[in-house]
């Protein structure tokens, strides 16, 4: 017996489900190349020229990373707001730093960040090298009273003297602030997580499921690819916080504190979906929980959309996609950190 399902036609992407004869089994569901067109493979590491990797340079920033000696009381180190085992984000809205203060905003994932357009929510730092430095000196963050005491901080260790010569061999002072942003950066340009939609975009067709390719289909047709697009599915852009209705809490105003223009207001960096299901809460102010809660919230405030049920299911098996591999060996603490 042979069983025809309808065709189901998609702005951007055209999905064909039929039978197959005598089998019951579900055709594959295609993808459209001029949707696909809009999405790349992450890089192996997202280099900077302005920052050459080296081995040395990359051990002092992972040590860095993980060092409290760089907050006021010696109890919060990077990894204590982007915790690299648990994707490089934070379970609670907002991050706890010294002394129990409270961050304004939810501290997003590090991981696969050094290819963005700019760090921060509000696009304030142009690169990993620079937001680097911000959280050090930030008196709800770290709480450093200023990059001297940070260095003299580390400067009484031998071994970070030894590291900072290493890491720059060619400067007559290594040990300095900048040359601590450049190291915890060159060490976050490698923290890339490739995931099964990867090994998809380099031509492994089969290692996605059918709900999986019709759930693309239905972000790209909903409108979800518009902003969110590229080697990290976002990243690359801002976009207003309420584009057709309301956002629901405007008490932060985003970009327009960091550039003073009225235009900026409610303004935020288009986070990157690279391993969102692992990645919540969501949002700048960490308030949504659930993944289907920010999906219905993103369609409803940035596309004047009701997804269904069934839409939301299918973008979310998609979603889940792009939850890669954490590097474990690279981001293992290093000994006595």
């Amino acid at each position: 017996m042979r069983i025809t399902l309808p065709v189901a036609l998609l702005t951007g992407c055209v999905l064909v489900l039929v039978g197959c004869q005598g089998t019951g089994r579900q055709a594959d569901v295609k993808l459209d190349s001029a949707a696909l067109a809009m999405f790349a493979p992450l890089p192996d590491v997202m280099a900077s020229p302005d920052n050459p990797i080296t081995e040395a340079k990359v051990e002092l920033g992972r040590a860095l990373y993980f060092e409290k000696r760089l907050s006021r009381d010696n109890s919060v180190s990077c990894n204590d707001c982007h915790h690299l085992d648990r994707y490089g984000a934070d379970t609670g809205n907002v991050s706890v730093g010294v002394g129990g203060a409270l961050g304004g905003r939810n501290s997003p994932t590090v991981y696969n960040a050094a290819g963005h357009i700019a760090q921060f929510w509000d696009g304030r730092a142009p690169n990993v090298e620079q937001q680097a430095k911000g959280p050090i000196l930030n008196p709800v963050e770290m709480a450093m009273p200023g990059d001297p005491a940070v260095m003299k901080a580390l400067a009484a260790d031998a071994k970070y003297r030894a590291m900072f010569k290493a890491a720059f061999p060619d400067a007559a002072s290594p040990m300095t602030y900048d040359n601590l942003g450049k190291a915890i950066g060159a060490f976050e340009r490698k923290l890339v997580t490739p995931s099964r939609w990867d090994r998809f975009l380099k031509g492994e067709d089969s290692v996605l499921t059918n709900e999986e390719k019709a759930g693309f289909n239905t972000f790209v047709t909903v409108g979800c690819a518009t902003c969110h697009n590229g080697p990290y599915v976002g990243g690359t852009m801002y976009q207003k916080a309420g584009v057709v209705n309301p956002w629901p809490d405007t008490s932060d105003v985003g970009r327009e504190a960091v550039t003073r223009q009225p235009a900026d207001r409610m303004v935020f960096k288009v986070p990157s979906l690279r391993n969102i299901e692992r990645t919540g809460p969501y949002f700048h102010n960490g308030k949504v929980v659930s993944l289907d809660s920010a999906l219905t919230t993103m369609a409803h405030a940035q596309l004047g959309k009701q997804l269904t049920p069934q839409q939301i299911q299918q973008i979310t098996a998609w979603l889940k996609t792009l939850t890669g591999d954490i590097p474990a060996t690279y981001v293992t603490p290093p000994v006595g950190g």
